[in-house]
């Protein structure tokens, strides 16, 4: 790859790497105003490519869906976080592109898996949703097989995989609407966020340089894989808890923290918390559990965050002492951060910034993981 491809790929990588975590908070800031069904169809909005702006439109639409009234102030964020998605998806498509440029197998993958994902989109608003969702399974497929079978370093094949990862989080995000908040799709579409700004951020952070000389650092490497591990998981939990709106099980103010409820053993029903897979065709806007469930989700999510506070904050003191001092400073402050925002969250009765930055952090430390684990490996050979 010439010097000037491999320049024009290193910002492309930082600048989707930016966008995406971007795109990780204005999908919280949605979810969280609960405006995640404020367009009941997709990808349209109530049959526009936009959204209703004028008296006609609005009538219109209240009268094509009476089940949800158009509310303009939720529409217009639902609406704008598909266009950003969209847009990423574009920058990641490029990003692939490049990668398997002069690789004819993994171009025509590319492109194919591209091809099929718009064909998908266009069978799925004609309601051919069988011939959608065998489109949209091949255009996962190649691109994911082309980054496996990839013969290019890591972060080539990173930007080739996260093409399969973003359609993907459209499916994710097709299927937030039309199965109506199911929490498991709910919970799936962060980790999908999340994972497409990881992926990034790791493809930008290689492209960068950002790497040792040596092994000095290689003992490091599965310690901080198994952080990532171990913050994944609490992504999921917290995700888990929002999709279930068990936040403020616990209530808030004065006895909700660390007490639960203002007790330390509040009645809790874990079996019912955690069954992953419900009935279709429910509504679970508001959320559909007791409050003894949602407790126990409360609780889970505080244990792992008991969790992950002890191993990261362990680990940002071993990386420090290692000769890393600005990776375990990052991680530091990062985990100090978000302890902050959560107990904030449940202190002050979910404020929409608060939980809003809670999410956005949650990113910033896995970020900081990311830049630890990328100094441990050694530099790449363009």
């Amino acid at each position: 790859m010439s010097p000037h491809s491999l320049r024009v790929l290193r910002w492309l990588a930082l600048f989707a790497a930016v966008f995406a975590f971007g795109l990780v908070m204005f999908g919280a800031f949605v979810r969280l105003s609960n405006a995640g069904l404020s367009c009941p169809d997709w990808p349209t909005c109530y049959g526009q490519v936009t959204w209703p702006q004028h008296a006609q439109a609005v009538a219109h639409a209240d009268a094509a869906f009476p089940d949800r009234p158009y509310e303009a102030h939720k529409a217009w964020r639902e609406q704008v976080h598909r266009f950003l998605a969209g847009t990423l998806g574009v920058l990641v498509l490029l990003l692939a592109l490049i990668a398997g440029w002069r690789r004819r197998g993994t171009l025509l993958a590319v492109v194919g898996g591209a091809v099929f994902a718009a064909l998908g989109v266009g069978l799925y608003m004609r309601g051919e949703h069988v011939w959608s969702s065998a489109l949209a399974a091949c255009a996962i497929a190649l691109p994911l097989f082309a980054a496996i079978r990839l013969q290019r370093p890591g972060a080539w094949k990173i930007c080739v995989l996260a093409l399969a990862v973003i359609i993907f989080q459209a499916m994710l995000g097709m299927w937030t609407v039309t199965l109506l908040l199911k929490p498991v799709v709910v919970m799936g579409h962060l980790l999908g966020g999340m994972a497409t700004f990881a992926l990034l951020a790791y493809a930008a952070l290689r492209f960068a340089g950002v790497a040792a000389a040596d092994e000095r650092h290689a003992d490091l490497r599965r310690l901080v894989a198994i952080g990532v591990v171990l913050l994944v998981c609490q992504i999921a939990l917290g995700g888990w808890t929002s999709a279930n709106y068990a936040a403020l099980a616990c209530g808030y103010g004065p006895g909700s923290f660390p007490q639960c409820l203002g007790q330390w053993a509040p009645p809790t029903d874990f079996r019912e918390g955690f069954v992953l897979w419900r009935g279709i065709g429910v509504n679970y806007e508001g959320g559909v559990l007791d409050m003894a469930a949602r407790s126990a989700i409360q609780i889970a999510h505080r244990l792992g965050a008991l969790v992950v506070f002890c191993y990261l904050g362990w680990l940002s003191i071993r990386t420090a002492r290692r000769g890393l001092r600005v990776c375990g400073l990052a991680i530091a402050l990062a985990l100090a951060g978000q302890v902050l925002l959560g107990i904030s969250n449940v202190y002050f009765g979910l404020p929409l910034a608060v939980a809003t930055a809670h999410n956005g952090v949650a990113a910033l430390l896995l970020f900081t993981l990311l830049a630890t684990l990328a100094r441990t490996q050694r530099r790449m050979t363009f």
